[in-house]
């Protein structure tokens, strides 16, 4: 309906304007009733004004049968009429200044539009066409007045500058912060002293990820200002990481709708409110939460209403305490509270249409009495942006009138509303208080806020308290500045409120979005083990590098446990007991041969190679204790080899021992002379034979691919095992076996002799032990293979203890129990006897 009347009145308006010039009339006469300003003023030059002097009206009842009647403004906004004084205030102080516009007086014309976009057309007709019946004989087209400031809202500057704009005449507003207005194609004529909501939309959206308030509402009016800033808003929130519970928005002449968006309020679970909304909105929905008792949401709020007095009630405190939002600066204008709280009311509300001596008119008794209006005038915000865009246009004006102190302006030169568009975008001054005025290339000023905070005073009123500022012509990362400590919350707390959909995760866990809802609406989950997340809110978890373990509470990689066979754990003492166990035996065993080393049992068992072979079990034994400790290059290769040498001189000390008995078997048969071929010599010569193939097994090993030191990192997630790669595996295996092929060859031939006609026959003895040998690196094959990570070092131990010991007891035990306890079966008789039924075997 509103977009239907300004249409037509504005096609009216054109047909007007064509249809004189057209026919040459001798005079042009408006269409319809001309409208009158509420203040006027005539001068040489010609200032508009609209503002929302009432904030309700009340529409006709439209009957389409006669002509309705006049829209009736009802409801005083007591803000929007200081706007217009102050505005007068701002043309007296120019008019009586010398050192601009010398010679040339302003005059004004304001016009009040109650707050309806129907009442702004109006306002517009009225400013462009002046409140003539007539304009002249030709009709030229020239606007009533140079310039227009106003209005206070968005969406009637919208209706202003669009009708406006066709002719050119500037429109300069205080308050209009819509960022659509910044379109210089569709409003090439428009200005503001403040800037757009661009810049406080964005800072809206930087305020609450500020505090870590990532579940907000928002609520905005259902009009231009309310509808392009909160889209804004909502674009800059969501780069912010903000999520929106809900949405809602409302027109200040929808109560029903307006019913709906407190209830969304009441049943939500934000406790944070963005309110984009204009001053009358606000104040409905102001209002409504206090009826409805809807309290401790932490507000945020735009400049329109944050230090908006009317709002101040006895209960409204309640429900907007602690509120934050941003503020036009607060700019000391000099002279100015004393015109509005002294002259203006001296000299401009005294009745003059009475014959006796002045007095205040009973008329306008209930305006004068308005509460708080002394308090009120404190808060000058907008009243600045008045006065700075009369100032832009007086300075405009100067310069078009080509102004000097010493001649004055020339009058002569007209001047014309587009004119004065241009020289708009050239102005660039100070006003008296210091502040600098100039106009960007949208037409607005530098966008600076204070971030003000309702709190209670010491008296109990309420104050709007600044508590920061922001500031978009400043470097990135210094346009926001906010001092926390001295912010007071909802319900006078001093801690700061949470406003989230699911609880920040800490450290050590990450994020798991909701099913079917915003990305602030999550699940906290435990990063699996080897990775942490140590931010908290963690998107997702990162692996630890290689060599890292993720801690317990899953927040810092920590180095891994590096394990080894080591000499001071339970198993590395075990074995090495057992490993120095089997020495000391052997020490024994040898100590006990060399005390009886003349005695029969010793001479007949080839005591070279029983010393020699003690000599190698000695050493096997020995060589256990290179597996155990910290692995390093040159233990990794001495234990293997180690290993592998002195196995085969053990072996092949077994297998001359057993060729011998052999040997001197056949050697009691007639006619054989074998034993000259395996003497001393060739004994110690097949040993050495033998090792030496080893020694030359393990040399060619080390040579192409010898073991080292390795990380094992693929058996356990959680630690690192130490242990010695072998390198080569053909060379580990054919080391292992050479021996295995020695144990066997050696098993067969002491197979063979075990029942060979000796009262002692040693064969028996070394087949026992060698069937123990083989029987053990069998096993140790897969128990080998099998075994995981240190374990691996405790099994190839075992293996070797566990041979040894089947040597040195098969072998040796047999001859020491005879030494020690037998004494009387150690003699060459016995040695050279029979075997009988009553004979003792061993």
């Amino acid at each position: 309906m509103p977009h239907v009347i300004t249409g037509q009145i504005f096609m009216g308006l054109l047909f007007a304007f064509g249809a004189a010039e057209k026919r040459d009339a001798p005079f042009c006469q408006i269409l319809g009733n001309p409208e009158f300003p509420l203040l006027s003023k005539d001068g040489d030059v010609m200032i508009g004004g609209a503002f929302s002097i009432h904030s309700k009206i009340t529409q006709p009842p439209l009957s389409f049968s006669e002509k309705p009647t006049r829209l009736t403004c009802s409801r005083v906004n007591l803000r929007e009429f200081r706007f217009a004084q102050t505005m007068i205030f701002g043309i007296e102080e120019i008019n009586q200044s010398k050192s601009i516009l010398p010679n040339v007086s302003i005059g004004y014309r304001i016009y009040d539009n109650c707050g309806s976009t129907l009442s702004s057309m109006r306002a517009v007709m009225g400013l462009m066409n002046n409140d003539e019946l007539t304009v002249g004989k030709i009709c030229s087209g020239q606007s009533a007045v140079h310039a227009i400031i106003g209005e206070s809202e968005s969406s009637s500057t919208i209706v202003l500058s669009r009708t406006t704009g066709p002719f050119k005449i500037p429109v300069i507003s205080h308050s209009a912060t819509c960022e659509c207005l910044s379109n210089r194609n569709e409003y090439p004529s428009f200005f503001r002293t403040i800037a757009s909501d661009l810049y406080q939309s964005q800072a809206l959206a930087q305020l609450v990820k500020h505090f870590g308030w990532t579940w907000v509402g928002a609520v905005n009016s259902d009009s231009d200002y309310g509808n392009n800033g909160m889209a804004i808003f909502l674009a800059a929130a969501q780069e912010e990481g903000v999520c929106v519970e809900y949405i809602e928005k409302f027109h200040r002449e929808e109560p029903e709708k307006l019913l709906k968006v407190v209830e969304v309020i009441r049943k939500s679970t934000a406790k944070v409110i963005v309110a984009f909304l204009a001053h009358v909105e606000m104040n409905n929905l102001l209002q409504q939460l206090s009826l409805h008792n809807v309290t401790g949401r932490q507000f945020i709020g735009v400049e329109a209403w944050i230090t908006a007095n009317s709002l101040v009630t006895p209960t409204s405190f309640r429900v907007l305490g602690g509120s934050l939002g941003f503020a036009v600066q607060k700019v000391n204008v000099s002279g100015l509270d004393d015109f509005l709280i002294k002259d203006f009311w001296d000299t401009e509300f005294r009745c003059k249409d009475t014959t006796t001596e002045l007095s205040p008119c009973k008329g306008n008794q209930d305006l004068i009495e308005l509460k708080d209006y002394v308090d009120d005038v404190a808060e000058l915000r907008y009243s600045s942006n008045i006065y700075k865009a009369i100032y832009a246009v007086a300075h405009s004006l100067h310069s078009l009138l080509k102004c000097s102190k010493s001649q004055g302006c020339d009058k002569t030169v007209q001047v014309t509303p587009q004119q004065v568009v241009e020289s708009l975008k050239r102005v660039n001054f100070t006003i008296k208080n210091g502040d600098q005025v100039w106009f960007d290339s949208t037409g607005a000023a530098v966008a600076r806020y204070e971030v003000v905070n309702w709190q209670r005073g010491s008296d109990g009123s309420v104050q709007f308290k600044p508590v920061g500022f922001y500031d978009a012509s400043l470097p990135p990362g210094q346009k926001f500045v906010l001092n926390t400590e001295a912010i007071t919350w909802p319900g006078g707390n001093r801690e700061l409120p949470v406003s989230v959909c699911s609880e920040s995760c800490r450290p050590g866990a990450h994020k798991v979005l909701q099913k079917g809802k915003p990305v602030c609406c999550y699940d906290c989950i435990l990063c699996a083990e080897g990775e942490i997340s140590n931010n908290t809110d963690s998107n997702d978890c990162k692996k630890c590098p290689e060599e890292y373990w993720s801690n317990q509470n899953r927040d810092a990689c920590v180095l891994k446990n590096v394990e080894f066979l080591q000499h001071t754990e339970v198993m590395g003492v075990i074995l090495i007991f057992f490993t120095l166990f089997g020495v000391s035996l052997t020490l024994i065993v040898v100590t006990l041969f060399i005390i009886h080393k003349d005695t029969p049992l010793v001479k007949a068992n080839n005591s070279e190679l029983s010393f020699l072979l003690l000599f190698s079990l000695t050493l096997c034994f020995l060589c256990s204790l290179t597996f155990v400790g910290r692995p390093s290059e040159w233990s990794c290769m001495l234990r293997h080899t180690a290993f592998g040498i002195t196995f085969v001189l053990c072996i092949s000390c077994v297998l001359g021992k057993t060729i011998v008995v052999l040997m001197a078997f056949k050697a009691t048969l007639p006619g054989t002379n074998v034993m000259k071929w395996f003497g001393p010599a060739q004994r110690r010569l097949s040993v050495l034979a033998f090792t030496l193939i080893q020694v030359l097994i393990c040399i060619l090993w080390l040579t192409i691919n010898p073991p080292y030191p390795f990380k094992n990192m693929k058996i356990y997630k959680d630690r690192i095992i130490l242990e010695c790669a072998l390198g080569s595996p053909v060379g580990f295996w054919a080391v292992l076996g050479y021996i295995g092929l020695l144990a066997i060859l050696c098993f067969v031939l002491a197979f063979l002799a075990r029942k060979l006609p000796d009262n002692f026959n040693e064969a028996k003895f070394i087949t026992f032990s060698m069937l123990i040998f083989c029987a053990v690196w069998i096993t140790f094959i897969p128990a080998y293979v099998s075994s995981p990570g240190k374990f691996t070092v405790a099994v190839e131990i075992f293996a070797i203890l566990a041979s040894s010991y089947g040597l040195l007891f098969c072998i040796f035990l047999p001859k020491c129990f005879i030494i020690l306890f037998r004494p009387e079966q150690n003699t060459k008789r016995h040695m050279m006897g029979k075997t009988s039924n009553n004979d003792t075997h061993f």
